[in-house]
Parts: structure tokens; sequence; C-alpha cells
């Protein structure tokens, strides 16, 4: 039989993907790790994990118990924490996943709003594309995301809590022969489309959200250049060749420096959603829920006050 001891080193150990490593995160001698991984592949009948020269894989039923164990180790914890009554004190780490460009505008207010309101909760915060942060919930290596678009995937569980605006920019100094209304004057999407375009690789959301948007407008994107960093993309804008469409909030520096030049999008506009996600298959510690719930009101707050420049709540999310 397995026990909680070995269950919580197995998650370590295929969390540092090495027993020397996950030795040292949890003061354990390695040799009693490679004990008690032997002694849980006796018990189950299977191999869980399969030595590399970078340290451990999982097998198939290794990933199979990594993820019923951190569902086990969960609950144990939502239990101890009803048991104790600490509902009215939250404590505990809680791992939220953000996309690059979020962090930069949400990171810092919920942290320090963590941090005052509930000290006892550590707050670990991980950026990378959405596509990353999606496996690290599938995985459980993650409690909550915030995320561009909503999530298809079985057992992840998302609630829109802002639009966010897209705007069309050029150069501050034109380029070559393109006529162009003034800056702020609204431009068509199908006339954007026809544009020499700076534009994430194929595979990045916005990049996919911008094509569908042509399909359905029957148009195509005449991308000169794929790029995935939004800095490169607006560097290369400001030396004069091509233009593109980010989040407003993103070229908001620049244009009010009049490095770049802006235009909102017409006929339609374009905005994407911000949705922020759970799993809906693992118990919510406290720590988890009082930090979704802090994120929530932290998103709704950056809207209302500007802080996110070009977010608004949706007419339903609206309070």
């Amino acid at each position: 039989m397995m026990d909680l001891r070995q269950l919580r080193y197995f998650i370590a150990i295929a969390e540092q993907g090495s027993f020397s490593r996950a030795a040292v995160v949890l003061h354990v001698a390695q040799p009693a790790l490679s004990l008690h991984v032997r002694n849980m592949e006796a018990a189950l009948g299977t191999a869980l994990l399969v030595r590399t020269p970078r340290g451990v894989e999982l097998t198939e039923a290794g990933t199979i118990l990594l993820r019923h164990a951190r569902i086990i180790m969960d609950q144990i914890t939502v239990a101890a924490e009803e048991v104790r009554g600490r509902h009215s004190d939250p404590a505990g780490d809680v791992r939220l996943g953000l996309p690059g460009t979020i962090g930069q505008i949400l990171a810092v207010p919920l942290i320090t709003a963590a941090n005052q309101r509930y000290p006892r909760i550590k707050l670990r915060i991980a950026e990378a594309m959405s596509g990353f942060i999606l496996e690290w919930m599938r995985e459980g290596r993650i409690d909550l995301a915030v995320l561009y678009g909503q999530a298809a995937e079985h057992g992840i569980r998302t609630e829109q809590l802002l639009d966010e605006q897209l705007q069309f920019f050029g150069p501050a100094e034109g380029l070559r022969s393109e006529v162009l209304p003034p800056p702020h004057s609204p431009l068509a999407f199908a006339e954007i489309a026809r544009l020499p375009l700076i534009l994430p690789g194929i595979g990045h959301g916005l990049r996919d959200l911008l094509g569908r948007h042509a399909q359905v407008h029957q148009v195509e994107l005449n991308t000169v250049i794929d790029v995935e960093s939004y800095s490169n993309i607006k560097a290369l804008v400001a030396e004069g060749l091509g233009y593109s469409i980010l989040p407003e909030h993103a070229i908001a520096a620049e244009v009010a420096e009049a490095r770049l030049r802006s235009w909102p999008v017409a006929a339609p506009g374009i905005t994407r959603g911000i949705y922020l996600a759970h799993s809906a298959s693992r118990p919510m510690t406290s720590a988890v829920s009082t930090v979704l719930a802090l994120a929530r009101e932290t998103l709704h707050d950056l809207a209302r006050t500007g802080r996110w420049i070009g977010a608004t709540e949706p007419a339903d999310a609206a309070r």
C-alpha cells in the first residue's frame, strides 16, 4: 500500500525531474527516495519512472499516478483547513500562470494585494505563452491562470472577466507610399488586411484571432514578417518595415511619446477576451479560492480605473 509520504515524495521527484534535486527540496537522502519509488513500483506492479541522462521521466503509469497524487494531496489540504477552521486566515502556496503581456499589468498589483490582505498565502507566478500555461494546468503544476480566450479542454473551467481592445498602428513617419487617414481615425479591417503587416506567427493566440477575423470578412492578411515578441514587433514597425495590430495597452506608451501612430479598427472593431481559469476536477484549497477571488477583483479594478488601457468589462460582468 502507498502512503501520503510516498505520494508527496513522488510528486517532488516528478516535478524536479531528478532524484537529487528532489532530495534537496525535501531534505531527504536520495537513497531513501529511490527506495520509496521502488516500493511503490513493486506495490503497483509497473514502472513509474525511467532514468535518462538528464534525470528521470514519467512512464505512462507514472503520469496517471502523478495526476491522482496531486488531487489526493490537495484534498488532504482542503480537509485539514476545514477541520482547523482556517478559512478566515487562509495560508499556503498558490501557483498562478500568466501570459507575459498580462503579467506586466496584473502581477504587481495582485502580489501587493495578496501580501497586504493575506500574508500567510505565498503567491507564485509563472509566465509563459498561453499554450504552455494550459499544459501546466492540465498537469496540475499550477492552480489558476489568466488566459486570452476560453479553454476548451475538459476539466478546465473559465470565466470571462474583461474584453481587450486591439489597435492598428504604424511608424511615426509613415511608410513608403501608403495613404492613411489621420491617426485616431477609424480604419476598416479590410483595408488594414491589405497593408504590409508584422504579426506573431501562426499558432500564436493573437495571430489566430486575426486569422479568424479575416476569414469571417473574406479577406487575407498581408503578413510580411512573423515575429513572436511584442517588443520586436513594435521596433520593426517603428523602423518602417510594416504595420501591426496589438492590444491598446501594449502600444500606449509609444503612441503617447509620438514614436508610433495608431488607428482604431473599424467595421467592426476587434477585441479579445480575458479569462480566469482553474481546474474543475481538482479540489480547491482555501488559499486558492481566496486568490481566485482576489484576481477577479484586481482585474475588474484595473479595467475600471484605466490602469489596463483598452480593457473593459463585458456587459454581463459589469456591476
